[in-house]
């Protein structure tokens, strides 16, 4: 089985989402969000393991710095 071109694969879903990915960003959070939302929900416990409650802070420091880099990105060919 052939896998397919990475750079392929990644230009097919950029270009999905209007050729942004700060937009691919944005939904791929508002999908873990959900689904987080939906498991926690279920049994809040499942997600403890997964993510310790000091880790939270850090995590959201690192996705606000991850979504400006992308949002800085797309910026310059605008």
């Amino acid at each position: 089985m052939m896998l397919p071109d990475v750079k392929s694969l990644w230009s097919h879903l950029v270009g999905w989402f209007h050729d942004s990915e700060t937009i691919l960003w944005a939904r791929l959070q508002a999908v873990l969000g959900v689904v987080a939302t939906i498991v926690t929900y279920v049994d809040p416990a499942v997600l403890q393991p997964i993510l310790p409650p000091a880790w939270f802070p850090v995590l959201l420091v690192l996705n606000g710095i991850f979504t400006e880099y992308l949002r800085r990105r797309r910026e310059a060919g605008m």
